[in-house]
């Protein structure tokens, strides 16, 4: 039984499993993507020898702190709040090798402030971040389980984005403009290789509602990036950290039935950074916590194309100790954001079916 065009699945910012761009949640760096649920959501499973391109954004304002799972409101109050802005695009360009099996690379590009209200500088970045190549293969044959499938992915990424990037700023002492680095929450890259690891898992329920469960782990094996953030502080967090990132996502999808194509999507994301690596060391600067929130969202397909919008309320931020923290008996503080905000386009092209069939795309393949 082919599954209805009009089924879409939730928080789509790319449209595969294994694309991993570099985002960040305020202060805490978490670096994973936004994923899919079912490939029902865009026309369909991709034929052997199909192509699709997504360019994917996201965007939010961090301001709020936390010490644990408690917010620092006396720093709003004092105007000494630390504020990031982060702006990403992310590219991904994804190849269907065999009706299960399929190819990906993800190219970040980063665009970032972060100030501190009491400051009178504020320091930027712009550039790409790392890069991952991965692969992903469906458990099941794919043109027998349109119902429902799991899609396992592993991929690397390379520290192709600047981990030390700094800005010229005057900060009115006397001393004039002088060089800065720019705090490792708005850095392009990491610093470190990583191995991407993902899953994707849908179910059809019924004739038009799809549920799903996604997640995503970037390990990073290496300890520090040999980036000295300050040179007086203590000696575990005088380099900055390569720390791994995770993403869960889960949820229902929904179709407009007079509206043919156009769906509506809700459920829970939970993204962070966790305290001690499942490879490597836990030494080094980082901030470790994670944001959970719920997420609502509308997604639109027409042909071979693919447009989605999500927004996600934090309903609840928490910012963990750190391997150094304990060491120390700290507990340091990170900024997250309110809301999160989500968008994508994609568009499939190549393939027999397109060339067969013009701009018109088969969804029962």
């Amino acid at each position: 039984m082919k599954t209805p065009t009009y089924l879409l699945s939730a928080f789509a910012l790319l449209s595969a499993i294994s694309s991993q761009g570099l985002y960040a949640q305020g202060c805490i760096v978490a670096r994973s993507s936004s994923l899919s649920g079912g490939p029902e959501n865009e026309g369909g499973y991709m034929a052997p020898g199909e192509f699709e391109f997504s360019i994917g954004y996201r965007h939010q304002f961090s301001f709020r702190h936390f010490v644990g799972d408690v917010e620092q409101t006396q720093r709003i109050a004092q105007g000494t709040e630390v504020m990031n802005k982060i702006n990403l695009l992310n590219y991904n360009l994804n190849y269907q090798i065999s009706h299960r099996f399929s190819v990906q690379v993800d190219a970040p590009l980063l665009l970032a402030s972060r100030r501190s209200n009491n400051s009178p500088f504020t320091t930027t970045t712009q550039g790409f971040g790392d890069i991952i190549f991965s692969a992903k293969g469906w458990l099941f044959d794919t043109r027998e389980n349109s119902k429902g499938n799991i899609a396992i992915s592993v991929g690397g990424a390379i520290p192709s984005g600047r981990d030390n990037a700094t800005n010229i700023v005057d900060k009115l002492d006397g001393k004039g403009p002088v060089s800065t680095l720019v705090d490792y929450s708005i850095q392009p890259g990491s610093g470190g290789y990583g191995i991407a690891l993902g899953w994707q898992a849908f179910r059809n329920m019924g004739s038009i509602t799809q549920v799903y469960f996604n997640g995503s782990y970037m390990v990073t094996p290496q300890n520090t990036n040999g980036v000295v953030r300050s040179t007086t502080a203590q000696p575990l967090l005088q380099q900055v950290s390569i720390s791994d990132q995770y993403l869960l996502e889960a949820g229902a999808a929904i179709p407009i039935r007079k509206l043919r194509g156009l769906s509506i999507t809700a459920g829970p994301r939970w993204e962070g950074v966790p305290a001690k690596d499942l490879i490597g060391g836990n030494d080094g600067f980082r901030r470790p916590g994670y944001a959970l929130s719920a997420e609502v969202g509308a997604q639109y397909v027409r042909g071979r194309h693919f447009i989605s919008a999500t927004v996600g309320r934090a309903i609840l931020r928490d910012r963990t100790r750190s391997y150094p923290d304990r060491v120390y008996g700290s507990h340091g503080d990170a900024a997250f954001a309110d809301y999160l905000w989500l968008a994508s386009y994609s568009v499939r092209f190549g393939g027999p079916q397109h060339a067969k069939h013009g701009a018109k795309m088969d969804p029962g393949i």
